[in-house]
C-alpha cells in the first residue's frame, strides 16, 4: 500500500471516529437531561407524598407553584402541568397528577413525557401511550380549559 493510501485510509478510519464520538457525546447529554426530568420529577413525588402524609390530600396547584423551581433538576423539567385540581375521590392510583413533555432532538432519547402518578411512581413514556393514557383520564372539563 501506497503511502498516499494509508494517509486517506487512516483519514477516513480517524473521521468515522470521531463521528461515532460526537454523535454518541450528543445522545448521552441527551440521556442526561431526560435522567435529571425524572429526577426533579421523583423529588417532586417526595413532597406531594410528604404534603398527602400531613394533610389528607393532594397539594394545591399554588403550594406546587411555590417550590417548583427549588426541585433538584428543575431546569431541565421544563414545563410542568400539574393536575390536582381534577384529580378526585374516585382517582386510582394511576391517575397521572403532573407531567411535563421533553422533546430531545437525539435520536436514542426521543421525545416522550415525565409522569408523576397519583400513588408517587415518576416514569419516562413515549408521547404516543402517554397521550392515549390522558385522553382517558382528562374530562371533558379539563380538555376545554386547556385548549383556551
Amino acid at each position: 500500500m501506497k503511502p498516499r493510501q494509508k494517509f486517506i485510509l487512516h483519514s477516513i478510519s480517524l473521521l468515522v471516529i470521531i463521528t461515532i464520538a460526537v454523535v454518541g457525546m450528543i445522545n448521552f447529554r441527551g440521556l442526561v437531561n431526560r435522567s435529571e426530568a425524572v429526577r426533579a420529577m421523583e423529588h417532586l413525588s417526595r413532597i406531594v407524598r410528604q404534603y398527602r402524609t400531613e394533610n389528607g390530600s393532594v397539594p394545591p396547584e399554588s403550594y406546587v407553584d411555590n417550590i417548583k423551581e427549588n426541585l433538584e433538576g428543575y431546569v431541565r423539567l421544563g414545563k410542568l402541568h400539574y393536575r390536582a385540581m381534577w384529580i378526585d375521590l374516585e382517582a386510582t392510583p394511576d391517575e397521572i397528577l403532573a407531567y411535563s413533555k421533553k422533546n430531545y432532538f437525539f435520536p436514542i432519547v426521543g421525545e416522550g413525557v415525565v409522569v408523576l402518578r397519583l400513588d408517587g411512581r415518576v416514569e419516562w413514556m413515549n408521547t404516543q401511550e402517554f397521550e392515549l393514557l390522558l385522553a382517558q383520564q382528562q374530562s371533558s372539563e379539563e380538555i376545554r380549559m386547556l385548549q383556551q
